[in-house]
């Protein structure tokens, strides 16, 4: 009798599991896309947003569409890929399993990629008289609180109350802090002059406030100055040096006395996602997981963890930043090592972060950029940071209708997102 060989038993195909559709995760996710692996994508949003504009859905110049899209249409081409909307609450390391609220998801490789959060530094009561700018949601309930001081000061007849509706606080002045105390100002003094009868909206006072000595202080001082110069030049009030040391309805109390004001916005800090408690994982006081050269966690090479959930640092020593290019680049790097892994082939070496500059506009006409061999300010450096912003948005429709309503807005000093949605408070 003769043996008949045996044919070779397919390769199970690897399942990756990504947590999180931000720029890290989502980077990861199709980065895979002619892997041979099954990829998972988690998230408790069935949106992925891009970040750096929520401060303008804020302050009314563009829509949440405008900036967001469906994961699911992200990935709709991707035949590898499947969508999960579901909350993580955990990690079963042991058995490597993602636990989540509605749904329990096996894995071989894990990617935790699940952001950041408002930091308060310990007084987390704040949070309900300050709220930070991460999500959709955080930007159209600033957007509901700005709108409806305007709207209630036109009511009130007491002008100590009207001016402390018409006060603004903003509280960190990083690329934030900036964008938000500068798109406020220019609202006030140029779209809302002409809507209303009894307020005059152009004596609204915005006070951008910051403990330590300058603003945007990842900048070099140069471009720090040129900032603090244009923002006061546009009326906003720059106070640093200056320490919050309490937050309520009515306002916020500094280390030099007291400020009252209807509206305060948070934008002094982050802490990261509880992935570090899941795992186990060392991490730092910000809780970001400090992860290994090839951004898995220490001990468990088939879990990454990348994004602002991770603390990583360069050549150097300097952490690398938790801005959206390093995550893409930390993205790219994980799919490239998971892809490698799938076809049995040398990963590649460890990560390096690539800094390819920062960004922060300040008004209309004005922004700052530092570049690797120069700086710039004023126009070019705000057409630099428009088109740079226009090319990362997902889609040439969104592209195309962002930019056009950067142009018209421009032109005509409108802003047609001045919508009150979601109205919790009566006026």
């Amino acid at each position: 009798m003769t043996d008949t060989p045996l044919a070779d038993t397919p390769k199970a195909r690897r399942k990756v599991v990504v947590v999180g559709a931000g720029f890290a995760g989502l980077t990861v996710a199709r980065g895979l896309a002619k892997a041979d692996v099954d990829v998972t994508v988690l998230d408790r949003h069935n949106y992925h947003c891009f970040q750096p504009l929520l401060y303008q859905v804020a302050t009314a110049e563009l829509s949440p569409a405008d900036i967001a899209w469906p994961i699911r249409h992200v990935l709709k081409y991707q035949a590898n890929a499947k969508v999960l909307l579901a909350n993580v609450t955990g990690v079963d390391v042991e058995n490597k399993r993602v636990v989540a609220d509605t749904v329990t998801v096996p894995y071989d490789e894990l990617v935790l990629a699940t952001g950041a959060t408002h930091s308060y530094f310990g007084r987390d009561d704040w949070a309900a008289f300050a709220p930070g700018l991460k999500r959709i949601e955080d930007a159209t309930v600033i957007r509901r609180k700005l709108l409806i001081a305007f709207e209630r000061a036109e009511l009130a007849d007491d002008p100590a109350e009207r001016e402390q509706l018409l006060t603004f606080a903003i509280v960190g002045a990083g690329p934030t802090g900036v964008e938000m105390a500068g798109a406020i100002v220019e609202v006030a003094k140029h779209v809302m002059p002409s809507d209303f009868r009894r307020i005059d909206p152009r004596t609204a006072r915005v006070i951008l406030i910051e403990a330590g000595p300058r603003v945007l202080p990842a900048f070099p001082e140069t471009l720090s100055a040129y900032t603090h110069a244009s923002l006061e030049k546009m009326g906003v009030d720059v106070r640093v040096n200056t320490r919050v040391t309490n937050c309520d309805a009515s306002g916020v109390d500094l280390e030099g006395g007291r400020l009252d004001a209807s509206t305060v916005i948070w934008a002094a800090g982050v802490v990261a996602s509880p992935a570090g408690v899941w795992l186990g994982a060392p991490s730092d006081r910000a809780g970001r997981v400090q992860v290994e050269k090839d951004l898995t966690v220490p001990g468990h090479p088939e879990i990454f963890v990348i994004g602002d959930t991770s603390s990583v640092s360069r050549e150097d020593g300097s952490p690398v930043p938790g801005v959206a290019p390093a995550a893409k680049q930390m993205g790219v790097y994980v799919a490239d090592v998971i892809a490698s892994r799938a076809r049995d082939a040398v990963p590649p070496p460890a990560f390096r972060y690539k800094h390819q500059g920062d960004l922060a506009t300040i008004g209309r006409k004005s922004a700052v950029v530092k570049l690797p061999y120069m700086n710039l300010t004023g126009i070019t450096a705000w057409l630099f940071w428009s088109v740079i912003h226009v090319f990362f948005l997902i889609g040439v429709r969104h592209r195309i209708a962002v930019a056009f309503k950067w142009v018209w807005d421009f032109m005509t000093f409108q802003r047609g997102a001045r919508l009150i949605t979601d109205q919790k408070d009566q006026i």
